[in-house]
Formats: structure tokens, sequence, C-alpha cells
């Protein structure tokens, strides 16, 4: 939480549990079989298992899984485990109980270390999400990868990206994918590539006692042109790209009385014609500063990550 305000969607403009279950339905027939939910933190929408349920009902999803923060996970992991769920991703940029309060503003570090706990008691495959930024938690990443092995979850440290919201990146604030494997591999030995990285944002490795982790180096090797991920706001703005400064509004589609043919033949051509290479783009600039400043997010809250998720 970089600012001390945000301005949130409002509330009335929300897709509801029907018409997010009815766009999930049509992405699947256009070959959709992976859904993430996201955020901001999901866990705040009320009555989320009952969302889930109606998701993993769709026989097309192979995979329906959830990124959060875990602060409420302790209390909801059981219920979204029986409504379907099937794979748990937190966000854990620290052990540090003070350095997550600087990062946060708020003071949760045991609430979110017990929700990683629910959700292993409840048998999710389970993932954790780093952001290593300089200065901050970069001396943590051989702490972090030994805790991420003893709570039988694999670690992906994300280089810092200049993405809408963090309004005070800078490049200086980077450790780079070359970096973070030199310190790993300094203090574990070779780190072998494990299999070929497709369109997955995270560039796995294993080390000589088996663990496994991720890389995801979007900001000094972007992926762009193996990307096949796309991005529906809480309220219905389809965006292409983490980068795109402009959304297709599927909520407007959904309350035009559109049939689900001409909703599918909206999102086929806008995929179609899709060009974004946002990454790539950031990677070339000479001079490369924050995405929007605080007045522009705050003018449009649809650039911040929170609305559009990682």
């Amino acid at each position: 939480m970089p600012e001390p305000d945000y301005v949130w969607l409002p509330k009335a403009e929300l897709l509801t549990f029907e018409e997010l279950d009815r766009l999930t339905g049509i992405f699947c027939t256009l070959g959709v079989e992976k859904v993430r939910l996201t955020g901001g933190e999901p866990l705040l929408r009320s009555e989320l298992p009952s969302l889930v349920r109606r998701l993993s009902a769709h026989r097309a999803l192979r995979d329906l899984a959830i990124t959060t923060n875990g602060v409420l996970l302790v209390e909801q992991a059981r219920a979204l485990r029986e409504a379907g769920l099937q794979r748990v991703t937190v966000s854990l940029d620290t052990l540090r109980p003070e350095t997550f309060r600087a990062l946060t503003r708020a003071d949760l570090h045991a609430r979110v270390l017990a929700g990683i706990e629910a959700a292993r008691a409840e048998g999710f495959p389970l993932k954790l999400d780093t952001v290593v930024l300089r200065g901050t938690n970069e001396d943590e990443v051989l702490d972090l990868l030994a805790f991420a092995r003893e709570v039988g979850a694999e670690i992906r440290f994300i280089e810092y990206m200049d993405v809408g919201g963090a309004t005070r990146w800078s490049r200086a604030q980077v450790v780079s994918r070359a970096e973070l494997l030199q310190r790993i591999q300094a203090a574990h030995g070779a780190a072998a590539p494990v299999g070929g990285q497709g369109s997955d944002p995270a560039e796995r490795f294993r080390l000589r006692d088996g663990t496994t982790f991720g890389i995801i180096a979007s900001t000094t090797t972007p992926f762009c042109r193996a990307c096949d991920r796309s991005r529906v706001t809480a309220d219905g703005t389809w965006y292409l790209c983490l980068y795109a400064r402009r959304g297709a509004n599927l909520r407007a589609a959904l309350r035009s009385g559109a049939d689900d043919r001409e909703i599918a033949s909206l999102i086929r051509v806008g995929w179609q014609a899709r060009t974004d290479r946002g990454a790539e783009e950031r990677l070339a600039l000479e001079e490369r500063g924050a995405l929007v400043d605080a007045a522009e997010l705050r003018e449009d809250p649809r650039l911040e990550m929170h609305t559009r998720g990682g």
C-alpha cells in the first residue's frame, strides 16, 4: 500500500456473481481453461465461496485458483476448499513483522502466517508470491525460500514491476532475475531449469535437494510474446495487458441484452486484434519511471494493480 489513500471502484458497478459466472462460461467456450480470482483482495468479497462453487461447476475449467494476501484465509480456507477451489497463492513479501507493517500499513503479519497454515491444513497446493525490493527484503530471499520449503509451498520471486500503483518505482529498486539466481546458487549450488517456461509467467528451477522455486522476470526479461493471459476487473473491464491504459467494457455488453454468442464474438475479435507488448515496450525506454503517478490513479482507479490483479 504505497499511498495513504485510494479510490475504489463504485460498488453499484461491480459484476454480480451471476454475471461473473456467465462471463466465465463465455470465456470457456473460447478455450479458457484456467481462472484465477485475484484483486485487490478477493477474500473481501462477501460470500466468495458461493462464487467459487458456481465457477467450479464449469467442466471446461481444469484449474480454479485464488491469489490472496492471506489475512482472511483462516476463516475461509475450509469453505473455499469445500466449494471447489483447487489452488491457493499467498502474497508474502517478508518474514519480518516490522517490514510487513512498513509495506502494508497494517499489523497483520501473524494472520497471514496463520492463513498459510490454514490453507496447508486444508490440503491446498500452495504457492507463495514474493516481490523482491532492494533495500527492503532482498536479504530475506534465502530465508523465504527455506520458509516455503518448510510449509510445503513453492515460492515465486517477482521482479518489482513498474505497473499502475507502483508510484515510487525506480530501476534501482529492482532485484533482477540474474541477481536472484546468483544469490540462491551461491548458497545452495546449481539451480536446474524445470521444463520450458511456455506461457507461464514463472521460470521454474530445482535445487539439488529437490526444492523448486520460480522467478517472474517481467521487468528485465519480458515474456510478452508468450503471454496468454487477460484480466477482467470486478466491474467488468477487460484488459489484455497489465500495462494497458484502456480496456473493453464487458459489463455494458452483459447488461445490454446481448446474448452469449454476441459477447463471445466481441471477446474473440478483441483477442485476435491484440498487439500488447507492455513489458517489452517499457524495457526499451531509455528513461523509465513509474507508469502513472498518484494523481492519474485517482482519476482512473482501473489503472491500479488492485483493480486488475496480477
